[in-house]
């Protein structure tokens, strides 16, 4: 028998999940909404891709009844889900429950066997810490409002599925059952549940930034509580650990001017320290010079954009492996030659891969030096095609092979500028070396805006709104490669060569 529904709502799923994270963070998001932070684009990026991959879960239990999304209140949903049950409909999507303050919504809900089962569909590839608490509130609600259940079941992505014709669900996701570790959490839940509704009738926390301001989820109240800090600060130090950092800040220490003399840093931490201090920059003339003395002509720079879904769209794609839609290459056949630009962009919504390969090594010589940042990207991109497309394999090994890094000697730190923040990413570099050139005034400026925006452009309708993001693709993709351009150029000034 399912219990009558209450009325008063304190907590939902979410919010049970974010009071676990950070009890301030929940009442600010309960009093004080106007201080979030809204998503980037990157979390757009995965909300997106957690609503398809539920939506695909479902097919797991196909023919059940879902609970729509439309304008009904959530009195209504729970009133709709309760009068299903009541129906004999075995399969509910987005069944809603309410019980002692606590609204949920089930992914999955199935009639087992022995009672009924709970399916939550999550679009990572493993079983998390924070899936537990996600899955033991729902069979707490569910249980209290008169419902049996003989099952809580974790849904998620097998990485190693690889897709052969059809999609195959079945073999695309992994169930974990949890039930006995769902079981064994509530005591504990239910403190958790106390707790935070006596927080919730009292005053804002005050509690400190910390590790959990980020673990394990990014708190969209950061901007708000991290406002003191100033930047650049000690958490702005390259590959210092967290709990380094936070132990500093403990201390009062935030500048880097306050770090003391003989704390512990590595050579590339203290050398950013220094900078920051002292203004100076580091230049290792002679690294630089060997480093572009290793470059030859023909001379390409190349850079790819793009995206990986969850749901594999392709043959002989693995989950959220990266897909190739676009590239940009600047080159100039010698030394003193013109510069030059080809690129080439997929038609959206059909697969783009082969055109790629076809297309690049009609476009690259064999012989090129190939310049990219952070050159395990670009290699692994060409080597999947070449597993894939043998007919084009010894052309894009050739290219594979012929590749440089130009990321490295900003890595190794032969020059480094406090402009560069601790950061050796072309988008810290660029400014620090070329400041005239920038990322800001695209409309496209970062490598997850092109992914999500070729991903759904193929949704899009309006020829001329199409016609428009491609052009905007293309100059983002574009920049990439001139930046390098722009870059070793500096370098070239700075070794005098």
């Amino acid at each position: 028998m399912i219990s009558k529904v209450q009325v008063e709502i304190y907590l939902s799923k979410s919010r049970f999940i974010r009071g676990l994270q950070c009890h301030k963070s929940l009442w600010l998001y309960k009093y004080k909404p106007e201080l979030r932070t809204l998503p980037d684009e990157s979390l757009l990026v995965i909300f997106n891709a957690g609503a398809d991959v539920g939506l695909l879960g479902q097919n797991l239990f196909p023919g059940g009844v879902a609970i729509g999304f439309e304008d009904s209140s959530f009195q209504e949903k729970i009133e709709k889900t309760k009068a299903l049950i009541e129906r004999g409909v075995k399969t509910i999507y987005e069944a809603t429950f309410q019980h002692d303050g606590v609204l949920v919504m089930v992914d999955i809900l199935h009639k087992g066997h022995q009672g009924w089962d709970i399916y939550e569909v999550k679009s990572t590839t493993e079983v998390k810490d924070i899936h537990l608490p996600d899955l033991a509130i729902q069979y707490y609600v569910l249980q209290g409002s008169g419902l049996n259940v003989s099952k809580a079941c974790l849904v998620h992505i097998n990485n190693k599925y690889v897709r052969q014709g059809e999609l195959d669900v079945r073999n695309l996701f992994t169930i974990s059952r949890m039930t006995g570790d769902v079981k064994e959490y509530q005591n504990q839940l239910r403190k958790d549940l106390v707790a935070m509704k006596k927080m919730l009738r009292g005053k804002c926390p005050a509690i400190d930034i910390g590790p959990q301001c980020s673990d394990p989820y990014e708190c969209d109240y950061m901007e708000h509580c991290w406002s003191h800090v100033p930047h650049p600060s000690v958490f702005d130090i390259t590959r210092l650990k967290a709990e380094r950092k936070f132990g500093l800040y403990y201390q009062g220490i935030l500048k880097f001017k306050d770090i003391p003399d003989d704390y512990p840093l590595n050579s590339a931490q203290r050398m950013q320290v220094k900078a920051e201090i002292t203004g100076k920059s580091f230049i290792n003339k002679q690294q630089i010079e060997e480093f572009i003395s290793s470059l030859y002509y023909p001379l390409y720079y190349l850079d790819f954009e793009t995206f990986k879904n969850a749901i594999p769209p392709y043959e002989g794609l693995k989950p959220y492996e990266n897909i190739p839609f676009l590239y940009s290459i600047h080159y100039q056949e010698r030394e003193s030659g013109k510069l030059a630009h080809i690129e080439f962009l997929a038609k959206e919504g059909t697969d783009p891969r082969e055109v790629i390969a076809k297309h690049l090594t009609e476009e690259m010589p064999s012989k090129a030096c190939v310049l990219t940042w952070n050159m395990s990207f670009e290699k692994n991109i060409i080597s999947t095609l070449a597993d894939r497309f043998p007919k084009y394999a010894k052309r894009l090994m050739s290219i594979h092979d012929s590749i440089i890094d130009l990321m490295v000697p900003f890595q190794k730190k032969y020059y480094y500028t406090k402009e560069m923040n601790g950061s050796y990413s072309i988008k810290a570099v660029l400014p620090a070396l070329v400041p005239e050139l920038s990322y800001d005034n695209f409309e496209i400026s970062n490598g997850d805006m092109a992914s999500n925006t070729y991903a759904t452009l193929n949704l899009i309708q309006d020829k001329e709104q199409i016609k428009r993001i491609r052009k905007a693709l293309l100059e983002y993709c574009k920049l990439d490669t001139l930046a390098m351009v722009k870059i070793v150029e500096k370098m070239r000034s700075l070794a005098g060569i």
